[in-house]
């Protein structure tokens, strides 16, 4: 089955550009050995989600922008694997890219790759259901 409900969650700090999220969302997809997968979005902060970097990346990608408010971050980050005490404090989830990926997959969606980081960004992927099972 194709994986059709693949979604990259993305943080990522007011002065990152474009292709350092298009690069990060690439190194995250060959990190999962999932580089021939069907990206179904990427999903952010609800308050990020109209930056300019983002929506270039997203464009380029082909791909739509999920933005994910706050309560939904806060219940997707219940299922956060990494901790990052400066986003804890700003966003009150361990990781912004892992609760937005999940949130945007779905109550049944899980972590296919934890949270990776670049200067100015993370990722995280995550999938519906058993929509990547062999």
């Amino acid at each position: 089955m194709a994986p059709r409900a693949l979604v990259a969650g993305i943080g990522f700090r007011h002065a990152t550009s474009a292709e350092e999220i298009l690069g990060l969302v690439a190194e995250g997809l060959r990190q999962a050995d999932l580089m021939s997968a069907h990206l179904a979005a990427l999903a952010t902060a609800a308050d990020r989600a109209g930056d300019p970097a983002i929506r270039a990346a997203a464009e380029t990608l082909g791909v739509p922008i999920v933005a994910i408010g706050v309560e939904a971050l806060r219940e997707a980050g219940r299922r956060v694997v990494t901790r990052s005490v400066r986003i804890e404090a700003l966003r009150g989830v361990g990781s912004l890219a892992e609760a937005a990926a999940l949130a945007a997959a779905g109550p049944d969606g899980r972590l296919v790759l934890p949270r990776i980081a670049s200067a100015g960004a993370t990722c995280a992927l995550a999938a519906s259901g058993d929509a990547l099972s062999s």
